[in-house]
């Protein structure tokens, strides 16, 4: 592994001072004239002198003939067909190709046009045996290990580690890192405890690039998907901010505090407008606000998460939240229940807002993530699995992981430290590739957008970024028809499950109905017949109970009990 180590230093601290004086020209030394020399020389006036140190020779020149190249272009058309056959038409070439491959001649034409191809493709014996020369043909992929390793380190600059809470990479090609600090287990945050977070050089792990200093903890930022110097967070004290990397480590802009969260922001993620300055933020408090960059001391919108009727009181803590840029109008909302909703804001009341629920884990739902290539498929993560759901199964996932020892965090973060990278066109049962990342439970991971790159966050404030192998982050061209046919079968699959399931329910239903109907007949008839009085005699009221008790366990579809008839 290449170890690297960027050590900076400012110039003013090493090297001895440069002193400068005024000094004038010192004379090293004089040669003066000898008069004595003059009579050695002859004056002339005018003087020509020619010297020639090498033998005279007769002028000419000499040069090869220049080759002259010209640039041209062939075109290669399939010729050498029929008039009668249309080499559009595959039927008839392909029957025009086995009438010639059936003639005698056939074999010994092959034989002797092999022999001048193979001359005239030896000459051609420096070539470049990876380059693509057909643009038309996809290259053969190479058979490549699945790896990753870590390629830098970037600590915590507070002596007291604090847990990281979310990651952001610049929209400017992922040059920078934005990391937040925040502590949010209850009663953990101390007096001495630092409020600072950081944003990050990829290429230098030893100082950040800035430092931001808020006056209390910065739960989650997110870049800005255009302007690479402004970013947006959510605070522990419910508050938005807005920064500006070219102001300096302080905010721009706070929200303020009648309208802001009740609990700390968990949340917050851009949406797509026309400005392309607005976001919206979730929290624990079970509201969901849209901000506006310009007006942040009102709402634009604000959702309360709770059925039937907008009540606060019994509203549902938000965990996470997910939005896609290509469906601007929808949302998706994880709570703390394990409840997953599917959200429109062009909703015209609460209850069409929240059209869709998904009972999604039995815990919080830690991570939602929509499938860029599949919109409607989506993955969360909770407890100690991550499911993989469409939006036309209602009931069950349509595929998950199996159950880990360790708390899954995210998708590919464990609470034991562990990076799991999963491919499951090849293996859904485990993951393709586990790496120790470090021994801290991981909290939080970010893709870069090229693929390869992932920052890992842990518990101790330490970022990790992993560089995974070529084959891990590149599709092949039949991978997105092979994910698109898996995912149509494995929902036609739920959907059956689902037909199925409720064919059981009401079966038992029903079934439930009718020998409820027939205990109530039985005690009726029962009832008729001791206030008639006619049957008075016990053994023919033992036999009737005993009759009637037979009936009833034949509804229900149960065995009669044993009688143990004694002997006189």
């Amino acid at each position: 592994m290449d170890l690297q180590y960027v050590y900076q230093k400012k110039r003013t601290e090493f090297g001895r001072q440069c002193l400068f004086s005024d000094k004038g020209p010192d004379l090293i030394d004089n040669y003066p004239s000898n008069k004595e020399c003059l009579s050695q020389y002859i004056l002339r006036d005018p003087v020509n002198q020619s010297t020639q140190c090498g033998p005279i020779q007769a002028e000419h020149s000499l040069n090869t003939t220049r080759a002259n190249y010209v640039n041209y272009g062939i075109n290669h058309t399939e010729g050498g067909w029929p008039k009668d056959v249309n080499i559009t038409d595959e039927e008839q070439v392909k029957r025009y190709r086995r009438k010639i491959e059936k003639e005698d001649a056939y074999v010994p034409t092959v034989l002797q046009l092999c022999k001048a191809m193979e001359s005239n493709v030896l000459q051609n014996n420096a070539i470049n045996i990876y380059q693509q020369y057909f643009s038309d043909v996809e290259p053969t992929p190479l058979v490549e290990r699945s790896s990753a390793r870590t390629v830098n380190v970037y600590q915590d600059q507070n002596p007291i580690h604090r847990p990281i809470n979310r990651l952001s990479w610049s929209p400017d090609g992922g040059t920078k890192l934005a990391v937040t600090h925040c502590n949010l287990k209850f009663q953990e945050i101390g007096l001495n405890d630092s409020y600072h977070s950081y944003i990050w050089e990829v290429e230098n792990p030893n100082r950040p690039l800035l430092v931001f200093k808020p006056s209390t903890p910065i739960v989650c930022m997110e870049y800005h998907t255009k302007d690479a110097n402004s970013l947006m967070s959510g605070l522990y004290n419910g508050k938005v901010a807005i920064w500006d990397v070219r102001r300096g480590p302080d905010p721009v802009g706070v929200s303020l505090t009648d309208v802001s969260h009740r609990e700390p922001v968990v949340c917050a993620l851009w949406i797509y407008s026309k400005s392309g300055l607005e976001f919206f933020s979730s929290s624990p408090d079970g509201q969901v606000k849209w901000w506006d960059v310009r007006k942040l001391n009102q709402n634009l919108e604000n959702l309360i998460l709770s059925s039937p009727g907008q009540v606060i009181e019994k509203s549902v803590g938000a965990s996470s939240l997910e939005y896609e840029a290509t469906i601007p109008t929808r949302f998706m909302v994880g709570t703390e229940k394990g409840i997953l909703i599917s959200c429109n804001r062009k909703g015209k009341s609460p209850s069409e807002k929240m059209g869709l629920k998904f009972q999604a884990h039995m815990g919080p739902v830690l991570g939602i993530q929509r499938n860029p290539a599949f919109l409607k498929n989506f993955l969360t993560v909770g407890d100690w699995t991550a499911r993989i759901w469409s939006e036309d199964c209602k009931e069950s996932s349509i595929m998950w992981t199996s159950c880990h020892k360790s708390l899954c965090t995210f998708f590919t973060t464990r609470s034991d430290g562990t990076l799991d990278v999963w491919d499951i066109l090849q293996q859904q049962k485990q993951a393709v590739l586990g790496v120790k990342v470090c021994d801290e439970p991981l909290c939080c991971i970010r893709a870069h957008e090229g693929g390869r790159l992932i920052a890992v966050g842990n518990e101790k404030g330490t970022t990790n970024l992993v560089q995974v192998s070529e084959n891990l982050s590149t599709c092949t061209k039949l991978e997105k028809s092979l994910v698109t046919a898996m995912f149509e079968r494995e929902a036609k699959r739920e959907k059956i499950l689902e037909a199925r399931n409720r064919e059981i329910r009401l079966k038992m239903k029903t079934k439930s109905a009718q020998a409820l109907a027939a205990e109530s007949a039985v005690e009726i008839e029962k009832t008729e017949v001791s206030q008639d009085g006619l049957l008075s005699d016990p053994n023919v009221i033992q036999a009737e109970e005993e009759f009637f008790e037979i009936v009833a366990c034949e509804l229900r579809g149960q065995k009669p009990k044993a009688k143990t008839v004694a002997a006189d």
